[in-house]
């Protein structure tokens, strides 16, 4: 506790002069909401936390049906052929989480791998890489669909799932199925599993991999950490773990802040002088990581803070720049514009056609962002030789 609240006066009192001291990070909750708002996103509630009653008769741990999306392009076909389906998950080891998820069987063969994608954030939904990277579909301007030649349905069986709880359309009526750290994630990530291929036993025997972007750097080698483990000690199904992939992931912060200034200083974003003031904050993010590895939560919450100012320094340098693409700018506060799912997702004849009821579609949650923060700075490469 000494060491961590000397590193907080460190952070507040370096003696550096006025022209030297670097920015303070947002709060939370205000970066988070300007992350959400430069993709152009407008959720109407932070969290799907809603109020119902969950005391219901027993029903199946898993609720799926066929579906089939209106303004689908191209001739007639029955929904009972296209192999698309959408559900809820009960949540074994919660309080009254249920996990919504999209599935697409492929259009080349069944046999080909079983791939789920994990949407980063943390807090944002997977319909976000469904409509705008690999999906099936992507929306036209009319709110139509079209076809997607490159989506990755073409060469394998594909899950999209809304996680962690309260992101999507997932839900809960009960505040402590709010997730914090990746083994909650994980737990609930193997379970949904356990419950899909006991649904669907076709697919036990295909090749199964675990994908995502960004803040998925930490959910993948949890969740297939968490995979091993339980095939290991044969918990239920064995789920035929292959490998995994990870784009622009954050997995081990320790060295991925570091390479921050060097990446700027490289790509000509910040200059000589400024690399060497900025660095300057470099030893007590390295002692803040260090700290959250071994002393748990508040040593964690203060790493994001002291970290950060790295981050928040070189962007203050860089002004309008796309931190997502370097090649690009962000106009005003928009780097994206992914209104358009927000749009579609809500129209009823969607609504409808997913069954989800009143539950509100929560494109990325700012309560879900807080909670992880605990998370953010840990080293989750310490776990992928667990699950190779």
């Amino acid at each position: 506790m000494k060491t961590l609240i000397a590193l907080c006066f460190f952070l507040l009192l370096s003696p550096l002069s006025s022209s030297t001291l670097l920015p303070i990070p947002n709060l939370p909750s205000i970066q988070a909401e300007k992350l959400i708002r430069e993709l152009n996103l407008f959720p109407k509630d932070p969290i799907n936390i809603v109020d119902r009653d969950e005391s219901e008769p027993a029903r199946p741990s898993l609720v799926e049906k066929r579906f089939k999306f209106p303004n689908l392009p191209g001739p007639f076909v029955p929904a009972e052929d296209l192999g698309h389906f959408a559900g809820y998950y009960k949540i074994q080891h919660s309080h009254a989480a249920r996990m919504f998820y999209f599935f697409f069987e492929s259009r080349n063969s069944n046999e080909d791998p079983v791939v789920i994608w994990l949407t980063g954030g943390p807090g944002c939904s997977s319909e976000l890489a469904m409509f705008y990277e690999n999906g099936p579909f992507t929306i036209a301007k009319n709110m139509s669909l079209v076809w997607n030649e490159y989506g990755w349905d073409m060469a394998s069986n594909l899950l999209y799932v809304d996680q962690p709880i309260g992101t999507g359309f997932s839900y809960s009526s009960d505040k402590r199925d709010i997730r914090h750290n990746e083994n909650g994630v994980s737990n609930d990530l193997y379970d949904f599993l356990q419950a899909f291929f006991a649904e669907h036993p076709e697919f036990t025997k295909n090749d199964f991999y675990i994908t995502g972007e960004s803040y998925a750097g930490h959910y993948i080698p949890a969740f297939a950490a968490r995979v091993h483990q339980g095939n290991k000690a044969e918990e239920g199904i064995h789920i035929n773990l292959k490998g995994f992939a990870i784009g622009n992931g954050l997995t081990n912060p320790a060295i991925q802040y570091k390479a921050y200034t060097d990446y700027a200083l490289d790509m000509g974003i910040i200059k000589q002088s400024q690399y060497k003031r900025i660095n300057k904050k470099l030893p007590a993010c390295e002692a803040a990581i260090k700290l959250c590895g071994t002393d748990g939560t508040i040593s964690c919450l203060a790493s994001y803070y002291v970290c950060n100012t790295i981050f928040d320094s070189i962007m203050s340098i860089a002004g309008d720049m796309n931190y997502y693409d370097i090649r690009k700018k962000c106009v005003g506060s928009l780097c994206y514009d992914f209104s358009n799912m927000e749009e579609f997702l809500n129209l009823k004849t969607v609504r409808d056609a997913l069954e989800v009821g009143d539950i509100e579609f929560v494109s990325c949650s700012t309560t879900v962002y807080q909670a992880m923060l605990v998370d953010w700075m840990r080293n989750l490469e310490v776990g992928i030789s667990c699950s190779s």
